[in-house]
């Protein structure tokens, strides 16, 4: 059972190493391909946060935040595979904060075809936040089984 925990924590953790990589290998001078992807998401994102709540997002140079989600991607990945709490949260941070931003699927009409494409990704990544979620669960409910089987005393 533990290897096999192993192979699908390898499994589920390649998918954001693998993005964290080539996100590396393309930054570049100028943040690669990625900033150009994130820029009109971003610009969207604060004229909707200015339209509907009057409050200004403050201007962020992008390719810190790519160079974080790098970072974010890069090492959650690799302390989840070693199953750590630390990855699993640093995974789901990435997550909680990209998902909406880079899949935007409400800024189309639904019958668009960026309108599926955009939210069938929002919803794999919804999924893996999932998967974040039960392996806390998971190794939460062990850790306190653990706990209350070693904290029994033995009367003779």
């Amino acid at each position: 059972m533990g290897f096999l925990s192993f192979v699908g924590r390898v499994f589920f953790a390649s998918v954001f190493l693998i993005s964290a990589y080539q996100e590396f290998v393309e930054f570049g001078e100028d943040g690669g391909p990625a900033i150009k992807a994130l820029r009109p998401k971003y610009d969207a994102l604060t004229n909707n946060v200015m339209v509907h709540t009057g409050v200004k997002l403050p201007e962020f140079d992008l390719k810190h935040v790519i160079a974080t989600a790098i970072v974010l991607k890069g090492v959650g990945g690799l302390l989840f595979i070693l199953s750590s709490y630390l990855g699993a949260f640093l995974l789901a941070m990435y997550l909680a904060f990209a998902t909406p931003v880079l899949y935007d699927f409400y800024n189309y009409p639904p019958e668009s075809s960026e309108f599926g494409e955009l939210f069938s990704k929002f919803i794999l990544n919804s999924a893996f936040l999932g998967a974040l979620c039960f392996f806390w669960g998971i190794k939460n409910s062990i850790t306190m089984r653990l706990l209350k089987k070693s904290s029994k005393s033995k009367t003779l």
